[in-house]
C-alpha cells in the first residue's frame, strides 16, 4: 500500500481540474487576493488565541501549553462519499457496542472461537468490575470517534477506534465558527452541512440514556479532572454549550444511593455524568485508592443502575490496537454483515510469526503501542534513524505483546495555505458519533487533522499537526 502515488483530495492523481467537491471553492480561491487570505489566516490564529483554544503537550520536563494551528483551506467531502462513510461508521459503532456487552456477559464471541480468550482476560483495559453490568439503556459507548484515513478516490480505512473518551469535537466546532466569521460568502456559495447542532445533539443523546425513573428532564453534568488536563478547554466548552454543570470529583459525593453535586442549595442528584476522567481514577474505593479525581462509591451507584456514566467504564478495551485487528470479525459476528469500512492490515507482535516479520521489515512499517494514543510511543520506520530502529527493536523483543505493526499508508493530501500559495499536506479524519438507545447520530464532517510539515505522516497536535474545517456538502 505504501507504493501508491499520493491521492490529493482537491486534484485527484495530478489532474489539472479540481475534483467536483472542490470546484466551487477553487473558483472562489482563484479570484481572491493572496494578501487578503494571508490577513484572514492571521485573524483566524488571533481568534484561536483569544478563545484560548489550546492543548497541553506532555512528556517534556514540564507540560507545555500550545495554540492549536489552524489552516483556512477547508477539507471538502461530497454527500455521496459521506453516505458511504456514515453507513460504515454506524455499522462499526453498533458492533463495538454489542461486543462490549458480550465480553462483560456471556462472551459468545470467545465461545464461537472468533476471538482468543486471552485477548480479553489478559487485557489491561478489561474491567472485572463491569462483569454482569448492563448500563442504563444498554449503551456502553455514548460518544465515539472513528479515525479514518484515505488512500484513493474510493479507498477509506479505519486507522483506530476511540470508544473511551474521544477528544477534539470542540476544535471541530470552533473551526467551523471561525470559517463562518472569516468567509461567510463561501457558505453562501457551497451547500455545506451544519455541525453546529452537536452540543444540543449530545445533550439529547445523553438525556435519552438516563436511568429509568430518574428526573424529567434528567440532570446531566460533565466530570473533568481539572484545569491541568490537556482537554480542559473542551470539557468547559461542551458543558457551557450544553448548559450543564462542569464538575470535579471534589464537587460530588454519594447521597442516599445517588451521585449528587454540590450546589448553593445543598446536594443535587445527577442522572447522567459525561466523564472525562479515566477508569483508573473514577472511584478510589473500586480502583486506584490514591485518586483524588473521582468519587468514592460511584461504581456501586452505577452497578445499582442509579446513574449513567458516559462512556461506560471498561470501554477502553475497544480502543486496544490488538483488538482493532479483530474488528472485521467482530462486525461480522454481531451484525451478520461484512464490514463496510476496511481495517489497515495489522500484525500482532504477540504472535511469533508476526513478530519475526515485523523485526525483519521494521524500516518499512509503522509500529504502535496497543494502548498508545496522541502519536506517542510509535515508530514510523521509513523516517526513523538507525538508532531509533535499534532502540525499538529491543523494545519489541522485550515486550512484544505491547505492540502491533502496520504498513506505511500513502495518506491522502489536502492543500494548506502557505506564503507560496497552496501546498499539499497529509490528513486524517475523526468523525464524532453519538449513540443512545433509540438512534445513532453522526455529525457530518468531524475533525480533520493535518500534518503541517511537508511529507510528514504524523497529524497529531501533540506532534506538530494542525486542524482544518471539514465540509460535507449537501447533494
Amino acid at each position: 500500500m505504501n507504493d501508491q502515488p499520493v491521492f490529493d483530495e482537491m486534484w485527484g492523481h495530478g489532474s489539472d481540474d479540481a475534483r467536483t467537491p472542490y470546484k466551487e471553492f477553487y473558483n472562489w480561491f482563484e479570484g481572491e487576493d493572496p494578501a487578503r487570505l494571508r490577513r484572514k489566516q492571521r485573524e483566524a490564529e488571533e481568534v484561536f488565541r483569544l478563545m484560548g483554544i489550546t492543548f497541553n503537550v506532555y512528556g517534556k520536563s514540564e507540560a507545555e501549553e500550545r495554540l492549536i494551528p489552524f489552516d483556512i483551506i477547508p477539507r471538502i467531502i461530497s454527500g455521496q462519499e459521506w453516505r458511504t462513510l456514515s453507513r460504515g461508521i454506524e455499522q462499526r459503532v453498533r458492533a463495538i457496542n454489542a461486543f462490549l456487552h458480550d465480553i462483560y456477559h456471556r462472551q459468545e464471541i470467545v465461545r464461537a472461537g472468533r476471538l482468543p480468550a486471552h485477548m480479553i482476560s489478559q487485557n489491561a483495559a478489561y474491567l472485572p468490575q463491569m462483569i454482569g453490568v448492563t448500563p442504563p439503556g444498554g449503551i456502553y459507548t455514548h460518544i465515539v470517534g472513528i479515525d479514518l484515513v484515505r488512500t484513493g478516490e474510493n479507498q477509506f480505512y479505519v486507522l483506530e477506534d476511540n470508544a473511551r473518551t474521544p477528544s477534539g469535537v470542540s476544535y471541530m466546532l470552533e473551526n467551523r465558527e471561525t470559517m463562518l466569521q472569516m468567509f461567510p460568502e463561501l457558505f453562501a456559495k457551497n451547500r455545506v452541512q451544519s455541525v453546529q447542532t452537536y452540543p444540543s445533539d449530545l445533550l439529547r443523546s445523553l438525556a435519552a440514556s438516563a436511568p429509568k425513573g430518574c428526573n424529567s428532564p434528567p440532570t446531566v453534568a460533565v466530570l473533568t479532572p481539572g484545569i491541568y488536563n490537556s482537554a480542559y478547554f473542551e470539557h468547559s466548552f461542551l458543558a457551557d454549550e450544553m448548559g450543564v454543570e462542569l464538575v470535579e470529583g471534589h464537587d460530588l459525593r454519594v447521597v442516599d444511593g445517588r451521585v449528587a453535586m454540590r450546589t448553593t442549595r445543598g446536594y443535587k442528584p445527577i442522572d447522567v455524568l459525561y466523564r472525562r476522567v479515566d477508569d483508573d481514577f473514577i472511584d478510589p474505593l473500586n480502583f486506584d485508592p490514591s485518586s483524588t479525581l473521582g468519587v468514592p462509591g460511584i461504581m456501586d451507584v452505577y452497578r445499582a443502575g442509579n446513574i449513567t456514566l458516559a462512556n461506560a467504564p471498561g470501554t477502553g478495551i475497544a480502543d486496544d490496537k490488538a483488538i482493532y485487528s479483530y474488528i472485521p470479525d467482530i462486525v461480522e459476528f454481531y451484525t451478520g454483515e461484512k464490514a463496510i469500512l476496511q481495517n489497515v492490515l495489522t500484525w500482532r507482535c504477540s504472535e511469533p510469526d508476526s513478530l519475526a516479520y515485523v523485526l525483519d521489515n521494521l524500516s518499512d512499517l509503522v509500529v504502535k503501542e496497543v494502548h498508545g494514543s496522541g502519536g506517542y510511543g510509535m515508530l514510523i520506520g521509513p523516517t526513523a534513524s538507525k538508532k531509533e530502529l535499534e532502540t525499538f527493536r529491543r523494545k519489541l523483543v522485550a515486550n512484544p505483546d505491547n505492540y502491533i505493526a502496520q504498513p506505511t499508508l500513502s495518506l491522502s493530501s489536502v492543500p494548506i495555505f502557505t506564503k507560496q500559495g497552496l501546498a499539499p499536506r497529509h490528513v486524517d479524519l475523526r468523525p464524532f458519533v453519538l449513540v443512545s438507545p433509540d438512534r445513532v447520530d453522526i455529525t457530518p464532517g468531524g475533525l480533520t487533522r493535518v500534518a503541517l510539515k511537508a511529507g510528514s505522516l504524523v497529524v497529531n497536535s501533540s506532534q506538530g499537526g494542525g486542524t482544518k474545517d471539514t465540509w460535507v456538502l449537501k447533494d
